[in-house]
């Protein structure tokens, strides 16, 4: 992993409202769906997307579709090059 992708996922880390969506995932499996962040997160729909968009720009989950609604799931791969990263600084 370059520093640039250290950097970039360091600054999507870099909001507590993002730091809640990845908790939350950890505790369901590292799975959470659009609604759920919603009511997590007491927000809005499109300040929830914002703040998921930034989590799947610097790869930290994936997003996919299912029916009409949003699912998220943890990438678990570069979130251990992260941690691995970090302990090469």
């Amino acid at each position: 992993m370059n520093l640039s992708q250290v950097e970039k996922i360091s600054k999507a880390l870099g909001d507590s409202h993002r730091l809640k969506i990845l908790q939350q995932m950890q505790k369901n499996k590292g799975k959470l769906e659009c609604t759920e962040a919603c009511n997590l997160l007491s927000l809005a729909q499109p300040s929830v997307s914002h703040h998921i968009k930034k989590l799947v720009e610097a790869g930290l989950i994936h997003q996919y579709k299912i029916g009409r609604h949003y699912h998220y799931a943890l990438n678990h791969e570069v979130l251990d090059m992260y941690r691995e990263a970090l302990k090469q600084l």
